[in-house]
């Protein structure tokens, strides 16, 4: 192979020929720059990795184009790859292991196939899959998961916070969702040598502050609920129909227009109340897995796995009380039957329930944060509120530590009469 100098002439001096060559450096061992038939040009590097010498095979990696790249940058950027050559290091074979490298679609959908499905519930799996397909394959499924780094990660948080249907406080939610699924993906990749050991470029971006949305009923507004509840199982709740339709007149007159509450639906929302259960829990909730004598609910499965719920004195009257009509608990319109399913939602009753007590912005989950509240704020502390609620961290349970104020009530009362006795005052 010929050896010239490569300078900006003697480069444009150079002709295709029938074969491809390659016009090697003067000063640069191994440098040169590689013609085609075609014309196309290519700076290359050739050089022996590890200890070098004859013994070891020759490797070709390409630098750039003369396009893009001056002979004088190509020969610098050469310098610096011999420089790392010289301290162990492997361009080209990096290059090599980075293009065979999985890409970020191709990890987490093995990430989602062999751990979430088989690690994770139903409804978590969902919800991972929708944030997968929606936000992180989008923009950065294409990319080697090795190569994605914090600048990677930042544009896809933008992204997501940017997207039409994802505006204001509920893209930065999501943007946080995303991250969070992403950078367990990386750590199970991680584990299974997917990508290097340390690498989650998920880490070094700073995740947006939430304001959760609490909501906790007054005694007020639980006396408002209470009431709803009398009514609904008594004489039943009003509803509205559209006086507009054709059957209109043959509805009842408004002041008979109610529906009645059987126990069971009614039951459903003072146990929420009374045991901070979550929603699923207490409608998949089977008489097998209440023991009235002992005062708990043995719960199989749950949000955080087994769990055992302490009932109350009137928790327990409600269920010694309650019918039992089917496998469930809560007996829904299959109750009794084969083919028994437990109730599947309570949307309606409780908005007519809100709608008759005067609430508004409340979810049915803040009655759970009603239960934690009371408890917190009659002092029982946050580790005990924690394993009432079932949960797995403390760090769950301390969202409730401002309302517990009444050790800190003590605490300034008994500043407050010191400073009031030393000043003379009583």
């Amino acid at each position: 192979m010929p050896t010239i100098k490569l300078t900006r002439k003697a480069v444009a001096a150079i002709e295709p020929g029938e074969k491809p060559a390659t016009y090697f450096d003067e000063t640069v061992k191994g440098f040169g720059l590689k013609v085609m038939p075609t014309g196309a040009r290519s700076w290359i590097l050739e050089y022996r990795p590890g200890a070098g010498g004859r013994g070891v095979a020759k490797k070709r990696l390409k630098l750039g184009s003369p396009a893009t790249m001056s002979p004088e940058e190509a020969r610098d950027e050469a310098i610096r790859t011999l420089a790392r050559v010289t301290l162990g290091g492997d361009p080209a074979g990096a290059r090599s292991d980075e293009r065979s490298s999985p890409t970020l679609s191709e990890v987490v959908d093995a990430y989602m196939r062999d751990h979430v499905e088989t690690k994770r519930k139903p409804k978590t799996q969902k919800e991972y899959q929708i944030i997968v397909n929606r936000h992180i394959k989008p923009v950065l499924g294409s990319m080697r998961a090795s190569s994605i780094v914090a600048a990677d990660v930042a544009r896809l948080q933008a992204h997501i916070t940017r997207g039409k249907s994802n505006a204001g406080n509920g893209g930065r939610t999501m943007a946080n969702r995303a991250l969070a699924v992403l950078s367990a993906a990386f750590n199970w990749a991680q584990s299974m040598g997917l990508v290097p050991e340390g690498h989650n470029p998920t880490k070094r971006i700073e995740r947006f502050k939430e304001n959760r949305k609490e909501r906790f009923l007054t005694n007020a507004e639980l006396s408002a609920f209470g009431d709803a509840l009398v009514e609904a199982e008594t004489i039943g709740l009003l509803y509205e129909i559209d006086e507009n339709k054709p059957k209109a007149k043959h509805a009842a007159k408004p002041e008979n227009r109610r529906t009645v509450y059987g126990p069971h639906l009614v039951a459903a929302f003072r146990l929420l109340l009374l045991t901070g259960a979550r929603k699923s829990e207490i409608l998949k909730l089977k008489w097998s897995e209440v023991d009235l004598q002992r005062g708990v609910l043995l719960l199989p499965d749950s949000k955080t796995g087994r769990k055992t719920v302490v009932l109350s004195t009137p928790a327990l009257a409600i269920l010694e009380g309650l019918p039992r009509v089917g496998v469930f608990v809560i007996a829904g319109d299959t109750a009794g039957t084969k083919e028994e399913k437990p109730r599947a939602d309570l949307s309606k009753p409780w908005a007519a329930l809100l709608k008759r007590a005067g609430l508004e912005d409340v979810r049915l989950h803040d009655l759970r944060h009603s239960f934690a509240s009371i408890g917190v704020g009659g002092s029982l502390g946050l580790p005990i509120i924690g394993k009432l609620l079932g949960h797995s961290q403390a760090a769950t349970t301390a969202r409730y530590s401002h309302l517990d104020v009444d050790p800190l009530k003590k605490a300034v009362d008994t500043i407050g009469d010191k400073i009031t006795s030393a000043m003379g005052r009583k």
